[in-house]
Order: structure tokens, then C-alpha cells, then sequence
């Protein structure tokens, strides 16, 4: 791809540096930017900056926030007895859409990974025991995609928690193996929440 201009050139390489953003893409981005009043696409920039600037990890759950806590975790009217488990932020977004869930979260921030390097220390499990130690939770609901490395986690951590007094239950199987929970659809994600199945540890 030809450029006439180096800034356009910058701005398209800087927009498709981006996951799921090609090079038309981007460039069909930049110029409509430079379609835009100057003021328009400064309000964009800087809206874009105060986020990075000041978006943080909430001290309780990992999810994001704009807060020390954010605002699932500061909510009194949530289920304060359950902690849904996942993978990622995007997985705690998905679950909320579905309207089907309302207690608390906790991002584990992946899962466990030999092939990638990513072990149960990479995770954020010692926060979880800390949590079901301290704030009286009495369900861990395993909301992680179902994949040989979800299953490994969960396995991993259900061991953990054998003898910390909460129930583990699984989501139902209405989200195929292999997929992942950010791309199932809302009433099948709703409803495999509130079929969860109890999880039983085996191996002993």
C-alpha cells in the first residue's frame, strides 16, 4: 500500500496495529478522521489517552474500573455469596449482557497453559482463596471456556478449594467444547449460568 503522505502512512500502521484491523480497515479509518473537524478528532485522541491514563484493575475482582473497586463489586443489591470465575474481562461483559447473573466475579486473567508458559502462578487464584477466606462466599460458579486448558483449570483450582467449605459448580455444556464463552450467544450463555452443574473433583 502506497502512501502520498508519511502521517497517513503512521496513522494507518498505528490503526492496524490493532487485533481484528487490516490495513483498508485502517485506512478507512484515518480518512475519515481526516474527514472530521480537527476538534472532533482531538476529543477522539484525548478520549482515548484519559482512558489509558486512568483505567485500573479492580483491587477485588481484576476486573476493570475506574475506581479502587469497580462498579459490579461496589453494587449492594449483587449476590454477595457467589463468585462467577472466568477467563477475561471480555467473558465478565458477555455474562452481563445475558442479565441472567448477579452476583460478584473474579477474572483469572487466562488459563493454565504449558504450551504457552502460563502456570497457576501466572493466574490470579491466591486473590480468589483470599476472597472465599474472608467474604463468607458460599458458590464458585467455573464460567471458563470449556477447552482442554479451561478444563485443566478448573480441575486445577476445584482441587484447591476441596476443603474451603464453598460449592463448585460448572456452566451447562449448552456452550460447545472448544468454544469460547465471549462468542456464545447471550441466551444460550444465559441459560447455561443458571444450569450450572455441580462440579465434582475426581482423582483423589
Amino acid at each position: 500500500m502506497n502512501f502520498s503522505s508519511k502521517n497517513i502512512e503512521n496513522a494507518v500502521n498505528a490503526f492496524a496495529s490493532l487485533p481484528g484491523i487490516g490495513k483498508k480497515t485502517a485506512l478507512r479509518l484515518v480518512l475519515h478522521l481526516v474527514d472530521q473537524d480537527p476538534g472532533a478528532t482531538q476529543e477522539f485522541a484525548e478520549t482515548l489517552l484519559t482512558m489509558r491514563q486512568n483505567i485500573k484493575s479492580c483491587q477485588r475482582c481484576h476486573n476493570l474500573s475506574d475506581q479502587n473497586l469497580c462498579s459490579i463489586c461496589q453494587t449492594p443489591k449483587r449476590d454477595q455469596k457467589i463468585i462467577c470465575l472466568v477467563e477475561g474481562i471480555r467473558d465478565v461483559m458477555a455474562i452481563e449482557d445475558t442479565a441472567h447473573y448477579y452476583g460478584l466475579y473474579h477474572v483469572l486473567g487466562g488459563v493454565i497453559s504449558p504450551i504457552e508458559g502460563i502456570g497457576p502462578e501466572q493466574l490470579n487464584i491466591d486473590s480468589l482463596i483470599q476472597r472465599i477466606e474472608t467474604e463468607g462466599i458460599q458458590e464458585i460458579i467455573m464460567a471458563i471456556s470449556p477447552t482442554i486448558e479451561g478444563d485443566t483449570t478448573i480441575f486445577y483450582i476445584s482441587k484447591l478449594l476441596q476443603h474451603k467449605g464453598v460449592s463448585i459448580s460448572t456452566i451447562a455444556r449448552g456452550v460447545s467444547f472448544g468454544g469460547e464463552l465471549e462468542y456464545a450467544d447471550g441466551i444460550t450463555l444465559g441459560r447455561s449460568i443458571a444450569a450450572r452443574n455441580p462440579y465434582n473433583v475426581q482423582g483423589d
